[in-house]
């Protein structure tokens, strides 16, 4: 017998309306699965977009595509996601990034997200790394 998932993402009245992401993603039953931060590197391993933040937040979200349908998953069963930012990528770049995400993401109900700036990331060419957290039925 298949175990069902059931995932409810909602905002509680006692939070501020967020825009492009949910407060709270509750899931029971189903299998979790973690996707690893992705980098804008091709399947060859190879840099997309070098300096171009558009290019390499689009790589990103299509190696989490990749990665989720590995594991069974699609971008509907994504409850959580973190965003990491080189410190480089001005703040008026973010509407960008949100415009490329929400081509992947539900966007009636998004996934419950983290997005923070960091120093640097592991290579000095990546300007931003995305994971992300899925809960898949049985």
């Amino acid at each position: 017998m298949q175990r069902k998932s059931e995932v409810r993402i909602h905002n509680p009245s006692g939070l501020s309306k967020p825009t492009g992401y949910s407060h709270v993603a509750e899931a029971t039953g189903g299998r979790t699965v973690y996707i690893a931060g992705q980098v804008a590197m091709d399947k060859d391993g190879q840099l997309v977009g070098a300096g171009d933040f558009a290019a390499q937040s689009k790589q990103v979200f299509e190696n989490l595509s990749a990665a989720l349908a590995g594991a069974g998953a699609t971008f509907g069963d994504v409850v959580k996601l973190n965003i990491f930012c080189d410190e480089r990528i001005e703040r008026n770049q973010l509407p960008v990034l949100r415009e490329i995400r929400d081509r992947y993401v539900n966007v009636k109900s998004p996934p419950v997200s983290t997005l923070v700036f960091v120093k640097a990331l592991a290579r000095p060419e990546w300007l931003l790394e995305v994971e992300a957290t899925a809960v898949v039925a049985n």
